[in-house]
């Protein structure tokens, strides 16, 4: 191994989020050594236990759900951010209306659309919806943002050679926007899975990572339910880091700047 594959291993990024986590498992040791809140903190070895008894009959079929619903849900509200957000460059007079929408969509309880939606519907549709609900705005944001950071100076040179909006969409600002869309997408991942698991707390649905905790909190297994809050977490975390991959093979650039 030469020198700087060491120097990659040894980053201080890599050192902080390993010491990050090294100091995360010994606070909760201490908590649950010391049987804060009634003892209904479980340490973390009891936890790993119990996921490898639970194992991957319970875990697999759940995760895969979930996963299902996020990934749908991740689909369609980031592809209609998207699509607004390039609508609001290219059609200027209809951002009040498409702003509107979204700060409707972020601030709308979106725990009472639910159980509408799962009447109107019916079976998975809500973790689907709630997912997408949940991905909108903060993709849409972000787009909007990159569309609009293009240099100036090449919009003006398309427009010099004639082009109107269209050209200086796809020529110059789609490919400025890469990096805040990307950034955006990444908060996106995680807030997709978060709405699919609260979609599956409304109910209508037998199976998944949502249904698998609340059936551990019915049955008071503190153990579990902590393990399934561990496999919403890793899920949300794959993710994440699966658009951190696509925008760092995306954005070579900006991987070399860094």
């Amino acid at each position: 191994m030469n020198g700087s594959a060491v120097r990659e291993r040894l980053s201080p990024r890599r050192l902080g989020g390993l010491t990050g986590i090294a100091a995360l498992l010994a606070v909760w040791a201490l908590l649950a050594a010391l049987h804060v809140a009634g003892g209904t903190v479980p340490g973390p070895w009891q936890v790993l236990h119990t996921m490898y008894t639970d194992g991957w009959a319970l875990y697999g079929p759940n995760f895969e759900i979930t996963a299902k619903g996020a990934l749908q849900g991740f689909v369609w509200g980031n592809t209609l951010a998207i699509v607004l957000a390039v609508l609001v460059v290219l059609i200027p007079p209809i951002e009040m209306l498409v702003t509107q929408l979204a700060i409707l969509s972020y601030c709308t309880p979106l725990l009472a659309l639910g159980p509408i939606i799962l009447v109107v519907f019916g079976g998975r549709t809500p973790t689907v919806f709630l997912a997408a609900m949940y991905c909108f705005f903060p993709t849409m944001v972000g787009t909007v943002s990159g569309l609009r950071s293009a240099d100036r100076t090449s919009l003006d040179l398309i427009r010099a050679y004639g082009g109107g909006r269209w050209e200086r969409l796809r020529r110059v600002q789609l490919i400025s926007a890469l990096p805040n869309t990307l950034a955006a997408l990444k908060i996106a991942a995680p807030s997709a899975v978060l709405g699919a698991i609260i979609g599956e707390y409304l109910g209508g649905v037998d199976s998944g990572i949502g249904v698998a905790l609340t059936a551990a909190q019915t049955a008071y297994n503190v153990p579990r339910t902590w393990g399934m809050a561990l496999a919403a977490a890793a899920l949300a975390g794959l993710g994440y880091a699966l658009v951190a991959l696509v925008a760092r093979v995306a954005l070579p650039w900006a991987r070399a700047e860094a």
